[in-house]
């Protein structure tokens, strides 16, 4: 038992630091050359908004809100001939109030009020449905909507 407890110690030792690293992968904040693959504008001069797509064969982009984001990921192959969606392993969006990185897949979006992004309308992205619907409510929000809930109809709406 002495002996499974000390293998068990060293693990953790060494993986513990492992993955707060591939953590950190995602927290960078883009080059300061990042441009946005939709409209083309420099997404670090928005560092609350920034939002990211990680592919699978390493390649990344950066976005200057979800907006832009959802409209690369719903057509991939129009702003990158060789990308396809099945390409893509990873989205992240930015917490609106914590301005923390946040899977996009799991997010709360809210759509229409009063906040404005780098592009105008934008959907507005929370880690918590409890979050989403505070905000929705202060900022005179009309929806909380969920990833597969966002269409190329609800991002026209926002244009």
């Amino acid at each position: 038992m002495r002996r499974i407890a000390i293998i068990l110690s060293f693990l953790f030792a060494v993986l513990a630091p492992l993955q707060s690293l591939a953590g950190q992968k995602d927290q960078q904040p883009p080059p300061a050359s990042a441009k946005c693959p939709i409209c083309g504008m420099f997404v670090a001069r928005y560092p609350e908004w920034v939002a990211s797509l990680a592919c699978k064969d390493g390649g990344r982009y950066y976005f200057d809100g979800p907006k832009d984001l959802f409209r690369f990921y719903m057509e991939p192959g129009r702003y990158v001939q060789s990308r396809k969606q099945d390409d893509i392993a990873d989205i992240r969006v930015k917490d609106y109030y914590s301005l923390a990185p946040i899977d996009g897949r799991k997010a709360y979006y809210v759509i229409g009020g009063n906040v404005r992004g780098p592009m105008g309308r934008e959907l507005i992205p929370f880690a918590g449905k409890s979050d989403a619907e505070g905000f929705m409510k202060d900022h005179s929000g009309k929806k909380v909507l969920r990833f597969n809930e966002i269409t190329p109809a609800v991002l026209k709406g926002l244009d």
